[in-house]
């Protein structure tokens, strides 16, 4: 039976929520009334104009009602975008930001207020969302998807809370160009591996960068005109330096963690001076625990000098050994031995930085200088948590994730003003949606977000954090705002080979194929033993290019290095055919349908901007025979 005094109807529903409110009332409670009050105008006047009608507003929660459900999505984007506006005035860290769901169901009429599955459900849909996001049910697609000039992505089926049935989860990309494209999030089964990659989805290249991004680490703007920032030095200019493994002469095998980390503070130090070139900790990693001949890594990577030392840690002293060796004739520009205490550690480390720069014959800003040589915490304890939660970090397991959690945590409890654990702790959460140890990634995305944000609310120089962002907007196909947070992380840390590269990766998508070219050949200078994944991208810019042999060259070397991974294969599959060496090209298709079973050529490359750098590259895989 119906209720009795109840009128039930079937409506498009709009529920808004902010993000990161809390945080924002704790910094400025004035401040953010304020911006509320002026996001909630902005909403109720938008919601006005396309027919709709605000239920509730209460604290940074909005409910509407359309009876469209077209001007329901049209007036949820406009409302984003006016919000993307008017923030772009604003500080990244005072920014109000809102999540949107938007569903259509049967809803009860009680006095003005509206009730039901229908309610509850647009609610759930929004904590869905990502901030500055939209997300729909499916039966709102199905109604929408041939009206509006917008692309999707698909994020399947999710449970919720208190809603029995799973629902059908669509994201509406803003940022898109390609009205109509839908693009997969997530594919369950034995199948997802592979076909993520293949699609190279956000995702995959999340964990990319995570490989690259595991021992360091404004407004919006118009991404045709903003260009790269201007580099250092060519590198045939500068001194370089390559920083080997400091060795663990402790005795016990537990204290590698503290030699690595001292090795990596050294790295990142000299990596802020523009005037240098560093290579990369990524690579430097690879001699960990070698007999190695100061000529040949001279020779092998380019670089002028070499510093080698080691780390002895008893109790609470410690000793370090440092030597600064020219590579081409083995003479000690410098040695020395510090035997202090462990709390002097900082201190240590700023020495043996600021005598290493002072050895070469360069100018040093001294804006630079105070940045490398800025501490990170005054608690020493703080710092070994630190470095452990890195180590930890370091081993990409769902477990050693979690216990790098609980070491940055420790770390923040100990020293709540700590910058560096705030982005080690965004990390984890980034890397738990990475490789999809989560049910819930854009709730976790959000976190690690807001983690970043901290970090940069205590030191507005640090690159790490930048850089987290940069990769965190890439997740949202943000991707000018991305291009924006890695150019800031790199005029900060002109040697971060990572930032460099997935700044390169962004580009790509971007349809800046020069830009991204030049950023993925200075990265490689940088890190020569960059990942696998990398090879890919700069074999993309080249095939993109026409530079076909070049594309080959670069795709054979990622092969070599990893054999079983798809990406570099399907793109010299392109590179092989275009160039005419179908016999090539045939076997390399095979090959991606043995690594792959379930390719299709559908599903491959939806995240490129620029509609017609994946047509190329679809061309060449056509040709090969794919389909």
């Amino acid at each position: 039976m119906p209720e009795s005094g109840y009128k039930r109807k079937l409506v498009a529903i709009l529920s808004a929520d902010g993000v990161g409110y809390s945080r924002l009332m704790r910094e400025d409670e004035e401040a953010t009334v304020q911006d509320l009050a002026a996001h909630r105008v902005l909403m109720h006047d938008i919601i006005n104009q396309f027919s709709g009608r605000v239920i509730d507003s209460p604290g940074d929660n909005l409910l509407a009602e359309f009876a469209s459900v077209v001007d329901a999505v049209n007036g949820a984007v406009e409302i984003q975008k006016e919000i993307k506006r008017v923030n772009a005035e604003f500080p990244d860290d005072r920014r109000m930001e809102f999540r949107i769901g938007v569903n259509l169901g049967d809803v009860i009429h009680e006095g003005g207020r509206i009730y039901g599955d229908g309610v509850n459900i647009a609610a759930r849909l929004e904590g869905l969302a990502a901030a500055g996001g939209i997300s729909i049910s499916g039966t709102v697609y199905e109604h929408v998807k041939n009206k509006l000039a917008l692309s999707y992505r698909y994020l399947g089926k999710q449970r919720v809370k208190n809603i029995p049935e799973p629902l059908q989860v669509y994201q509406i990309l803003l940022e898109s160009k390609t009205a109509g494209m839908v693009t997969l999030e997530k594919i369950t089964g034995p199948r997802r591996r592979y076909r993520v990659v293949a699609a190279m989805t956000v995702l995959v290249i999340g964990v990319a960068a995570v490989f690259i991004w595991v021992s360091t680490r404004t407004p919006v703007f118009d991404a045709e005109r903003e260009s790269i920032p201007k580099g250092p030095l060519p590198a045939s200019e500068r001194a370089s330096i390559a920083v080997l493994p400091f060795k663990n002469l402790s005795g016990d095998p537990e204290q590698e963690y503290f030699s690595d980390g001292i090795t990596n503070d050294i790295i990142t130090a000299l990596s802020k001076f523009r005037e240098l070139l560093v290579i990369a900790s990524n690579t430097m990693f690879t001699y960990k625990g070698e007999a190695v001949n100061i000529a040949l890594i001279g020779r092998e990577l380019g670089v002028t000098y070499v510093l080698e030392g080691s780390v002895q840690r008893v109790a609470s002293r410690i000793r370090i050994n440092a030597q600064l060796i020219d590579s081409a004739t083995g003479f000690h520009l410098w040695s020395e031995q510090y035997n202090r205490d462990v709390k002097d550690i900082f201190a240590v480390q700023d020495e043996i930085v600021h005598t290493i720069v002072g050895k070469f014959a360069v100018e040093i800003d001294s804006a630079e200088r105070q940045r490398a040589l800025q501490k990170q915490t005054e608690s020493l304890m703080a710092y070994d948590y630190m470095l452990r939660g890195m180590e930890y970090l370091s081993r990409r397991t769902r477990s050693e994730n979690s216990q790098a959690r609980q070491m940055f945590e420790k770390a923040i409890d100990l020293d709540p003003d700590f910058a560096s654990a705030y982005v080690g702790l965004g990390e984890t959460y980034q890397i738990e949606v990475a490789f999809g140890w989560t049910e819930f990634p854009i709730q976790v995305l959000q976190r690690a977000k807001d983690l970043a944000f901290k970090a940069l609310s205590l030191d507005k120089s640090n690159a790490a954090a930048y850089s987290l962002l940069g990769l965190l907007y890439t997740y949202e196909e943000q991707y000018d705002l991305a291009i924006n947070k890695l150019n800031r992380a790199i005029e900060l840390n002109p040697n971060d080979a990572s930032s460099l590269s997935f700044r390169g990766q962004v580009l790509l998508w971007s349809g800046r194929t020069d830009d991204a070219i030049h950023s993925l050949e200075t990265a490689y200078r940088f890190d020569p033993n960059m990942l696998h994944g990398n090879f890919m991208f700069l074999g993309i810019g080249y095939y993109l290019k026409g530079r076909h042999d070049k594309a080959i060259r670069v795709l054979e070397d990622g092969v070599s290095r990893k054999r079983d991974w798809v990406g570099n294969h399907i793109i010299l599959t392109a590179a092989y055919a275009q160039s005419d060496r179908l016999a090539d090209a045939e076997r390399q298709a095979k090959e991606v349908l043995r690594l792959d079973p379930f390719f299709e050529i559908k599903n491959y490359g939806t995240v490129f901007r620029n509609r017609a750098d994946r047509d190329k590259i679809v061309q060449g895989l056509r040709k090969a025979g794919l389909k």
